[in-house]
């Protein structure tokens, strides 16, 4: 049974840690073009982030082009370009697999800081699923911590009851 909860809490483990490879977060400093790589690993994963020029409402003129972005897949098609911008969201499904290319342009020679944001969400299939005989156990322990909650619940409910006669009855006494 050890030997089942430590499979489960490694399951979990790899889990949280697939979550948190899937997000990056970082600041690039842009003098001509940059660019970030990000593998995707199953066609049809979320891939969504933004990007924001910071202090671009301080040092940028009226007549600043802006910085230029786009993205594009394994196979080199754009999937999506911006001109003359501080800062976007964007958010679309992974055709395929593989490297995708987030490029930033600053056509102006003064570097441009940027704060960068991408996530990838993968939603695992029904074959990717572990079956109800592996969650029997966390059904079981799922079921035992509700019971204790509503232990914890119903002392709760009782300890109130018990200050508010307490309350009362030192009011009636004064």
């Amino acid at each position: 049974m050890e030997s089942k909860w430590r499979k489960v809490w490694g399951l979990i483990g790899l889990l949280l840690l697939n979550f948190v490879n899937n997000v990056s977060s970082l600041s690039l400093t842009i003098t001509k073009v940059d660019c970030v790589y990000e593998i995707v690993r199953s066609e049809g994963d979320n891939v969504s982030g933004n990007f924001v020029v910071v202090d671009h409402h301080i040092f940028w003129s009226s007549d600043h082009p802006g910085i230029d972005f786009s993205i594009t897949s394994p196979g080199g098609d754009i999937l999506h370009s911006l001109k003359g911008t501080s800062g976007d969201k964007f958010s679309f499904k992974a055709p395929r697999s593989g490297l995708y290319q987030f490029c930033f342009h600053n056509p102006l020679s003064t570097p441009e800081t940027i704060a960068f944001y991408i996530h990838i969400g993968h939603i695992p299939n029904e074959h990717n699923l572990a079956q109800n005989e592996h969650l029997d156990a966390i059904n079981v322990k799922i079921a035992e911590l509700r019971e204790a909650l509503e232990a914890v619940t119903t002392e709760q409910k009782y300890l109130q009851a018990r200050d508010a006669v307490h309350r009362r009855s030192k009011l009636l006494y004064r």
